[in-house]
């Protein structure tokens, strides 16, 4: 399981498909999750707060947020998505690739707007929250695609575009900067890097050595970087991370607790058990058993 697989079980008003790579569903933190855990991926994401409060990471930039907030997250950026305090959270995912509006050959679209933005020379605010300037335009086309989405009619993918161009008409035209491609911030480049071989080897044993190794660093300076980067250490972090796939696989799959502790890299069962009532308050069968009432 990767972590679109982890995000994307909830309510879908459409399956995205080579042919319309646009999806949007719904999900509830803690309810359905209590957090994503930083990841990265190459579509665009819009992240519509409906209610509640939060915490959204991106690009190891913190983001409070609450009912209202708009963010979008630009192919490649680092995000993640927290619960806030005890606070509960029901929000929106958009997931869409922005080839689907790029035109095949060069327009003025292309060269003046979206390949800009996708390479770092032209910027668009991260947040949107009610009051700001613009909003309102830019959750109306949100509000509008999704409304379309409720029924999906013949022809619905034309209006899902047309609210999409509609929305970058207001990022490109009235919020965005233009500025020169910063030089990749090295400490985010090695978390993007260590991340994604989390996301992919979890399952897997992985050490300090093996990190170190792959970031070509020494383990201390390693174990130095990742906290001063995140604020905790590698294993507690690789633990929360696996932790939390192990819950969605609880609630998802009929697997046993001894096979799902397998498949997230716990090969001790009693050390997966009390390492989760640790962070959920609860054992993994009780966890389970709550879920399904």
């Amino acid at each position: 399981m990767n972590i679109l697989e982890y995000e994307n079980y909830q309510e879908k008003k459409d399956h995205g498909s080579e042919e319309f790579p646009y999806t949007t569903y719904l999900c509830s933190i803690p309810l359905d999750f209590t957090c994503v855990p930083a990841h990265w991926h190459d579509e665009m994401e819009i992240i519509y707060i409906k209610k509640g409060r939060g915490m959204i990471t991106v690009d190891l930039k913190q983001y409070p947020v609450s009912g209202g907030s708009i963010l979008f997250i630009l192919p490649g950026q680092l995000h993640s998505i927290d619960q806030y305090e005890n606070d509960s959270m029901e929000y929106e995912n958009i997931i869409f690739k922005p080839e689907m509006l790029i035109a095949k050959k060069t327009d003025a679209c292309n060269s003046s707007y979206f390949l800009p933005l996708l390479d770092g020379t032209l910027h668009i605010p991260t947040l949107f929250a009610p009051g700001m300037p613009y909003y309102t335009e830019i959750a109306s086309c949100i509000d509008g695609a999704d409304e379309i989405c409720k029924t999906c009619p013949p022809a619905y993918q034309l209006v899902i575009k047309g609210q999409l161009f509609l929305m970058f008409y207001t990022l490109f035209s009235k919020c965005c900067k233009k500025g020169t491609m910063h030089k990749s911030n090295k400490s985010l480049e090695k978390m993007k890097q260590i991340i994604k071989y989390i996301e992919n080897n979890y399952a897997e044993k992985i050490t300090i050595e093996d990190m170190a190794r792959e970031l070509g660093l020494s383990q201390s300076h390693f174990m130095k970087f990742f906290k001063n980067t995140m604020g905790t250490t590698f294993i507690d972090y690789l633990n929360e991370y696996r932790l939390t796939m192990a819950s969605r696989l609880l609630i998802s799959s009929e697997s046993s607790i001894l096979d799902i502790a397998a498949e997230v890299g716990f090969d001790n069962l009693s050390y997966f058990n009390r390492l989760f009532k640790k962070r959920f308050a609860a054992t993994p069968r009780e966890y389970r058993n709550s879920s399904e009432k």
